[in-house]
């Protein structure tokens, strides 16, 4: 199952990714610059930042690139933000207008010292993005807002095509591996909430941080049993000394055979891989199973 780790063992080939340089992926870099634009891809250290971006692809981070929140996975910068940026969702907009995308992941930092967590921000960007691009496709990956049911249906009101949050590990290593406000349980409740409000869900796990394998079939049935519609898995990569080492090297293999059960579970898709991240190839998983599947 699993390719043990040295101090100084390299990664194994299935790791392997090819370096960014297409000219799609610099018009990308270059436009979500000049607009003053962050991006996940970028702040997360995302091993599938050229793929993405050279197809023309990116997850856009809203709210600014310090976090509220040290969780001990994430190389999002954590710390004390500076205000929010009124012209933030406007800017975002004229991005996708530029960039001519068909589909857009947009994901935030949390702000945790906001009242409402930057829900009504988030739900803001949503409506610019629906007025300028209003055949483009949104999903957004949001913080829990701290269970604020408040801030949930203000998301759930700006109508994005699929709403997101990620349970990211295990029960037993949420509190290892997240932030003590991010709970496993909470996290559960978010997706229970959006699939409530009607909105097709997602959620993500990293493999490769200590969990077994009966643990991560049990967060897939937690997950269906809130209604969650698509899942993905992917390996866990140590951004730095800093955070959570690697525990283990999932075999491709072993994703295959998770990918499997996981639509035995009932859920629409499943992406798996070493590689797959939350906003992998979001937009060609949601043509594939709801536009040319008919949904």
């Amino acid at each position: 199952m699993l390719v043990q780790l040295g101090k100084r063992e390299p990664k194994p080939e299935w790791l392997k990714v090819r370096m960014p340089g297409s000219g799609r992926y610099h018009s990308v870099r270059r436009t979500l610059r000049e607009l003053g634009l962050h991006t996940v891809c970028e702040e997360a250290s995302c091993p599938n930042m050229g793929e993405c971006w050279g197809s023309g692809t990116a997850t856009v981070m809203l709210m600014g690139d310090v976090c509220t929140r040290g969780c001990r996975f994430c190389d999002v910068a954590s710390g004390t933000p500076p205000p929010l940026d009124p012209l933030e969702p406007r800017h975002l907009a004229e991005a996708v207008g530029r960039l001519g995308l068909d589909y857009l992941v947009v994901t935030s930092v949390n702000r945790d010292e906001l009242s409402d967590g930057g829900a009504s921000h988030f739900a803001q960007a949503i409506v610019e993005l629906r007025r300028a691009a209003p055949r483009t496709l949104v999903e957004v990956l949001t913080p829990d807002f701290q269970g604020s049911v408040e801030a949930l249906e203000m998301i759930i009101d700006a109508a994005p095509t699929v709403a997101a949050h990620n349970l990211e590990t295990v029960e037993r290593l949420t509190p290892r591996v997240r932030d003590r406000r991010a709970t496993y349980r909470q996290s559960l409740q978010v997706l229970a909430h959006y699939k409530r409000g009607g909105m097709r869900t997602k959620s993500s796990i990293m493999l490769g941080l200590g969990e077994r394998r009966e643990e991560v079939l049990q967060a897939m049935r937690d997950l269906r049993s809130v209604g969650c519609d698509i899942l993905t898995l992917g390996q866990y990569l140590r951004p730095s000394e800093k955070h959570l080492p690697v525990e283990e090297f999932v075999r491709p293999e072993v994703f295959a055979e998770l990918e499997q059960q996981g639509i035995g579970l009932g859920f629409r898709f499943v992406a798996a891989g070493p590689l797959v991240r939350s906003s992998y190839k979001a937009g060609e998983f949601f043509v594939q199973r709801w536009v040319d599947g008919g949904a």
